[in-house]
């Protein structure tokens, strides 16, 4: 049996190393699981990434198998962290894509956000911080848009219409938000368009996500939601949201009634 999927990395990659160290000194499981007072299969579920692997047993590995405290050591590093984010991870990855798909529903995406726009969000954080916290995040989200800059990465945003008339900092910053969207929009390799309102039971209310593509052709899923994030990675899952992204367009408007959806909107302020 694999390791589960879901599984930290840290306990897979703590239990192959086990294995490797147990091989290498020509030491069955078997005889690990009785050194250790284990039975065979937890000695197997460690070795798999599937239970974490036990101080005890990593202890006794590393003097069974010569280590030198190399595998012990390991024990301090499969501890939870306290604040689990993949919002790092995340831009790491959005910035080497050569792809990018992005829904978005009740705000525009960061990529697409003004600075007037960009502040209003992060000085309204519940709960507050303070002003410099507050500008180092928004210099950071307008950083980020020179992504947009590469003309060989191709960057897919739909936006739910509630997105453009949620008057996040009132009508003078809406305007100026949703007139960025329409220029924005021109770059040869930046496709918006929108959601309209009325469209039932689609794909789309479901939340936000994103999906994106590296330059090894690796798909790679991501979504937030209430200070939470999340980074999939599993073919599976990044599958499944590559098909709603796909839902969602069917039943968004084409690229240019996007366009004009959003000046109307732009105009009605």
């Amino acid at each position: 049996m694999e390791a589960r999927p879901d599984a930290p990395m840290a306990w897979r990659l703590c239990g192959n190393q086990i294995k490797l160290w147990r091989q290498a000194a020509g030491v069955s499981r078997e005889e690990l699981a009785a050194e250790a007072g284990y039975g065979v299969e937890a000695v197997r579920s460690m070795e798999m990434g599937r239970r974490r692997p036990s101080q005890h047993l990593l202890q006794v590995a590393d003097s069974m198998f010569g280590a030198g405290g190399k595998l012990e050591s390991t024990h301090q590093y499969l501890e939870p962290d306290k604040f689990v984010s993949r919002v790092r991870e995340y831009m790491a990855i959005e910035a080497e894509a050569i792809a990018l798909h992005w829904y978005d529903v009740l705000i525009v995406p960061g990529l697409l956000q003004t600075e007037a726009y960009a502040r209003v969000l992060m000085s309204s954080h519940c709960p507050p911080v303070d002003d410099e916290t507050v500008e180092a995040r928004v210099v950071a989200r307008l950083d980020r848009q020179d992504l947009l800059k590469k003309s060989t990465t191709l960057f897919n945003f739909v936006i739910h219409e509630a997105a453009l008339r949620g008057m996040v900092g009132g009508p003078e910053v809406m305007k100026g938000q949703l007139n960025h969207l329409l220029e924005v929009g021109e770059l040869r390799n930046v496709s918006i368009q929108v959601l309209p309102l009325g469209q039932g039971a689609c794909p789309g209310i479901s939340g936000g996500f994103t999906v994106l593509e590296d330059p090894d052709h690796r798909l790679y899923g991501y979504q937030e939601a209430q200070g939470s994030s999340m980074l999939y990675t599993e073919s599976e899952r990044v599958s499944a949201l590559m098909k709603r992204y796909a839902g969602i367009r069917m039943h968004a408007l084409n690229a240019a009634d996007s366009a004009r959806l959003i000046k109307k909107v732009a105009d009605e302020l």
